[in-house]
């Protein structure tokens, strides 16, 4: 017989499936906030959920496929009670960058590819998940992933207006494409336009004066009414036209093992969106509404809704912060919120698949660059540029990336000044020289304390970031710098070590020379402060065979104090160093 308990089994099955637990414990006083969040909920994932389709390049109806199993497959894995996952603007043009050009004009080879797509999206952060390697997706600096969306906005932006103007183009780039809506200006359908407008209008309006009103709703309706009223259909305005009636059953996507790497390469792009999205999303979220979540079930949360989608003729999906807000605005309560709209969207695709029928194209395209204006975050590049303009570069340098080298590129030009701008910032680290200053207790910055007077004959100097490979001859030749320019010359190096929080084998070569090497100057190398790890690796390195072990003390105060015992300095040869009462004067 098995030694595990029920209450064990139970609790080993909620870890990995939340789900259950809310269903089991599912307080029924939420239910009818559940509900009515549900039904506002599902008037916003229709219309967004065919229009980031189409943006995607992929046939409307398998935005709502999407939307349906993905919601499901979220909250029985995902942990957060009220996040809302699906189509998502910010993925659209990756996913269609992807695919169109393997697809070669075949809408059923584009299907596929888009849940093989998805399927590698699923395996990339599920396995992210189990791995607890949900730091990943900090690789997207926040001015970075500014510049990025801003970038994607203009793209998405321009290559919705043929569709708003109600005429296609044949174009490739962003300055191919803007040259073809140009060209193509004379075939223009005046009442594709109107409409178009008209929606853009009432999205944008009521989303400035009315936040809580559903605007995509209403042009939604408005649209379709007078789509009806005016038979736009016959003035050449294209129409959704009556969906696919049913519900897919589940398939593994068949597509060539040629096309795999690709996929794949582009998959680990979208995922570090996707996470990125989910997990600041979930967290902001999470402290708003007073719950705590797991960064590293989201990931697996998020993964099992792009499996999902794969199964189901969908394609990779995000989390959506503006469907979160309406849930959360509406009184959602558990994941049942997402079920409740789930059920919706299925009841339309089986009873009443051509409810939508009349809604005009360009709508789709309003919906479409609402989305991408929000994606430009002019407020957030304002203040990157008030407040420190190399991070605004990296936005401006990323945005520009993805306009004119392309979206695929776009995010490896992300991730590449992401990682490079965490590199900088290690290899060349803040170092200054510090002094006492009369009126401050404490050693401090002579930069930022211009009275703060230096012992003379010493030299404390704090190096402001971990010692490794690649900023180790800089630690070197700051302090040859600092030895040769002192007045008097130094007797000592006093090292502030504090900020020093990693060592490696390089590093200590480097100080073991170093020391060797000031030694024979008549100069003597000492540290205060270090932290426990970092004194360990220099005695696990053997640095203590050249670097004195009497010169490692516990703070700079100690290490002036020892500096002016061992060389005969009195007060009267710089600042004073009032006495430890607890010191017994031994080095």
């Amino acid at each position: 017989m098995s030694d595990v308990t029920p209450a064990a089994r139970h609790g080993r099955v909620e870890r990995w499936v939340p789900g259950v637990r809310v269903i089991r414990t599912y307080d029924r006083s939420y239910l009818p906030r559940d509900i009515v969040a549900g039904v506002v909920l599902v008037t916003l994932l229709v219309p967004q959920g065919m229009a980031y389709a189409e943006l995607a390049g992929l046939p409307p109806i398998t935005g709502l496929y999407t939307t349906v199993v993905c919601l499901i497959a979220y909250a029985l894995v995902g942990p957060s009670p009220i996040l809302v996952l699906g189509p998502d603007s910010s993925l659209g043009p990756m996913i269609a960058a992807t695919i169109l050009p393997l697809a070669a004009g075949d809408p059923e080879t584009a299907i596929a590819l888009a849940g093989m797509l998805a399927l590698l999206v699923g395996a990339v952060t599920v396995g992210a998940g189990i791995l607890k390697l949900g730091f990943v997706a900090d690789l997207l600096s926040s001015p970075v992933r500014t510049g990025y969306l801003a970038g994607l906005a203009v793209v998405i932006l321009i290559g919705q207006l043929p569709k708003l103007f109600g005429f296609s183009t044949d174009a490739d780039g962003l300055v191919g494409e803007l040259a073809a809506f140009v060209q193509g200006l004379d075939m223009t359908n005046p009442w594709a336009l109107a409409i178009g407008l008209l929606s853009l209008a009432i999205i944008l309006g009521l989303k400035r004066l009315s936040p809580r009103t559903p605007g995509i709703l209403i042009a939604v309706v408005v649209a379709i009414v007078l789509s009806v009223v005016l038979d736009l259909a016959a003035e050449g305005v294209a129409v959704i036209g009556v969906l696919p009636q049913g519900f897919p059953l589940p398939a593994f996507p068949a597509v060539p093992a040629s096309d795999i790497p690709l996929l794949f390469a582009s998959a680990v792009g979208i995922s570090l969106v996707a996470v990125g999205d989910t997990i600041s999303t979930s967290g902001g979220f999470a402290a708003r509404a007073g719950y705590e979540v797991d960064g590293n079930q989201e990931l697996a949360g998020i993964g099992s809704a792009n499996l999902a989608a794969g199964l189901f003729s969908g394609f990779p999906v995000s989390t959506s912060g503006s469907r979160t807000a309406v849930a959360f605005q509406s009184g959602a309560k558990t994941q049942l919120t997402g079920l409740v709209a789930a059920s919706l969207v299925v009841a339309m695709l089986l009873f009443v698949p051509g409810l939508v029928q009349a809604m005009p194209q360009p709508v789709l395209a309003a919906v479409v660059i609402a989305a991408s204006i929000s994606l430009f975050d002019v407020a957030e590049l304002r203040r990157l540029l008030a407040l420190r303009r190399t991070e605004f570069g990296f936005a401006l340098v990323c945005a520009l990336g993805v306009m004119f080298v392309g979206v695929l590129q776009g995010i490896v030009i992300a991730v590449v000044l992401s990682v490079a701008y965490i590199f900088k910032r290690a290899a060349a680290p803040y170092a200054t020289v510090l002094g006492k200053d009369p009126g401050a207790p404490g050693w401090h910055d002579i930069r930022r304390h211009p009275d703060a007077q230096q012992v003379p004959g010493l030299l404390i100097v704090r190096w402001s970031a971990p010692l490794f490979f690649a900023n180790a001859n800089q630690f070197r030749d700051l302090i040859r710098g600092l030895v040769k320019d002192a007045e008097p010359p130094p007797a000592w190096v006093l090292v502030a070590a504090e900020p020093i929080t990693d060592l490696d084998t390089t590093a200590g070569a480097m100080l073991a020379d170093l020391d060797l090497e000031l030694n024979a100057q008549g100069i003597h190398l000492a540290f205060a402060e270090l932290q426990a790890n970092v004194e360990d690796m220099i005695v696990r390195y053997g640095l203590l065979e050249t670097i004195d072990q009497g010169h490692l003390y516990a703070s700079v105060t100690e290490g002036v104090k020892a500096f002016r015992r061992k060389t005969g300095g009195d007060a009267t040869e710089g600042p004073e160093v009032p006495r430890d009462p607890t010191d017994d004067g031994s080095a």
